[in-house]
């Protein structure tokens, strides 16, 4: 008898279980080839039995032993098995799974430290981990890192031959190596919650699943590493993550931080997340990570939009410009310093952030741009940036708001002519 559920259920266990099915097969299968091709074999598989024979109780389990199987049945028919590595014999007994490393029991998270090995490039490490750990298209990388695509799914074709002709073992590093893999380990949490906070294409404009699992494997990496940037990245992100509810409608639009009702924020993670912050500067190195969550934190604090300390924030991201300058950081502050001196001191530090042309295809860039000249009665010039802010923007949700900002401007703009 067919189970109408079994399709649901499979939808379901792709989006929540096929990184780590993936991550297993790696570390079973010891390479990423076999373990894709074998993740994409043990889901037809499920597509094909859950629903004459039931949904398992466990899927993640039944995936990997349905991957790994299929996988070794294969290699035995090809005649490979005996002439393989002798690990691979192993996996042919019906043993039980040896027991994980007391350090990382996390096969994810081991991953995450075998993609961020010192041998790799750095720029390939970030790329190779957001593909394999974070699900993320080689499109999506590109737009994080302002890349085209081709470029990065050619240094993920490096890193992979890399790890494979190097030998690179899938296994958790001593905590002698554990430093020099940090700052990659970290940056790679970042962009992968960045792209579950603000989905860089998608019908929705987060996507809770990476932000939650970018979350998860944060707090394994705050436990394993004695590092304050990791307490400060841990912090960041359960900042944001406090008010996702908020930053959406009920039709999926745009509210601004000025308009989102912060009774609903979560205070429990807020609370939680100053805490870390508290843990992260007391450790005598502070870093961009706790910065960045210092201020959201000042955000987090204020009762209202009104109240903000805007003074406080300028001061802190000046330090966070001295500690990890970049063209978006100096976009952030000058948005601040319009909110304390005004859309003409704001729109001066906006040209400023701008002037290098790093920000030249950074659709936010434009759209604050844009805002301040609308606010200075500059409409023609606020137009002419706002459509280009909705030219580079590809999130429905961030093109709708755009849209209507533009279209309120011409409204405006009309009736001030009659």
């Amino acid at each position: 008898m067919s189970n109408p559920g079994a399709r649901d259920a499979l939808e379901a266990a792709y989006r929540t279980e096929a990184r780590r099915v993936l991550a297993t097969l790696i570390r079973l299968l010891g390479g990423f080839d076999a373990a894709e091709e074998a993740m994409h074999e043990a889901f037809a598989a499920a597509a094909r039995q859950w629903p004459e024979q039931g949904v398992p109780a466990n899927p993640y389990a039944w995936l990997v032993s349905a991957g790994r199987f299929r996988t070794i049945d294969r290699w035995r028919r090809e005649a490979r098995l005996e002439r393989a590595l002798p690990e691979l014999a192993a996996m042919a007994e019906t043993t039980p799974e040896p027991a994980m490393p007391e350090d990382i029991q996390d096969d994810e998270l081991r991953l995450i430290f075998t993609c961020c090995h010192p041998a790799l490039a750095a720029d390939a490490r970030a790329a190779l981990t957001l593909r394999e750990v974070g699900g993320l298209t080689t499109e999506e990388i590109a737009r994080a890192y302002l890349a085209t695509a081709p470029a990065i799914a050619q240094r993920i074709v490096r890193a992979k031959a890399k790890i494979r002709e190097d030998a690179i073992p899938y296994e958790v590093p001593s905590r002698a190596e554990l430093p020099a893999r940090t700052d990659s380990v970290l940056q790679v949490l970042y962009l992968i919650f960045n792209e579950g906070y603000a989905a860089t294409e998608g019908p929705s404009l987060t996507r809770g699943d990476l932000s939650a699992e970018a979350v998860r494997l944060g707090r394994l990496v705050a436990e394993l590493l004695d590092d304050p940037e990791a307490l400060g990245l841990l912090a960041l992100m359960l900042l944001h993550e406090a008010r996702r509810a908020t930053r959406t409608d009920a039709a999926g639009d745009v509210v601004l931080l000025e308009d989102q009702d912060r009774s609903l924020w979560d205070r429990d993670r807020i609370a939680e997340a100053r805490g870390l912050i508290a843990r992260a500067m007391s450790g005598g190195r502070i870093g961009a990570y706790t910065l960045q969550a210092a201020i959201a934190a000042v955000h987090a604090e204020a009762r209202a939009w009104a109240e903000t300390d805007w003074g406080r924030i300028v001061s802190l991201y000046d330090l966070l410009e001295r500690a990890a300058p970049s063209p978006v950081s100096a976009l952030n502050r000058a948005a601040a310093v319009a909110m304390r001196d005004g859309p003409e001191a704001g729109l001066a530090a906006i040209e400023a952030a701008m002037a290098d042309g790093g920000l030249d295809a950074y659709h936010l860039a434009h759209a604050a741009r844009a805002d301040m000249l609308r606010r200075l009665g500059r409409t023609p010039e606020a137009r002419a940036a706002y459509e280009r802010a909705l030219e580079l923007a590809r999130q429905p949700a961030e093109q709708r708001f755009l849209a209507a900002r533009l279209d309120q401007l011409v409204k405006d703009q009309s009736s001030r002519l009659v």
